[in-house]
């Protein structure tokens, strides 16, 4: 009979490779759901790696080179949101980009901020560019 601390241990370590493996089988599925089919720039992004806190204006300026290179996106989805977490929906468009797309706006984007550079490094290597 194992003591009860030994026991508690294992479970604790148990608990944490189980999270662990969901946090990798669920970046996994969506750097498939990726490569299958357009998604936002956004969910690229996080797909490729880049911080959470970096996503918004990699993409924003993503969305600026699209305007000046003129590329229109792969399709228009439309989804819906909770406002605060309640019951009230809101529906927003937000545009689906593939990843050759995706690699074009790369490729003409030339960020100064250093964080930048390294995001845009990350998405260039998940969208398959050669750097």
């Amino acid at each position: 009979m194992t003591h009860p601390s030994i026991r508690r241990e294992r479970r604790a370590t148990r608990r944490t490779l189980r999270a662990t493996l969901r946090r990798r089988s669920a970046a996994g599925r969506l750097a498939a759901s990726c490569h299958r089919r357009p998604r936002s720039l956004a969910t690229v992004a996080i797909a490729a790696g880049v911080a959470k806190d970096t996503v918004t204006g990699v993409t924003n300026g993503l969305r600026t080179v699209a305007k000046r290179i003129d590329l229109t996106p792969a399709e228009q989805a439309r989804t819906r949101r909770t406002v605060q977490g309640g019951r009230a929906h809101q529906t927003r468009t937000v545009a689906h980009w593939t990843l050759g797309q995706v690699a074009r706006l790369v490729g003409s984007y030339k960020p100064r901020k250093a964080e930048y550079v390294t995001a845009t490094a990350l998405i260039a290597a998940f969208a398959g560019v050669a750097a």
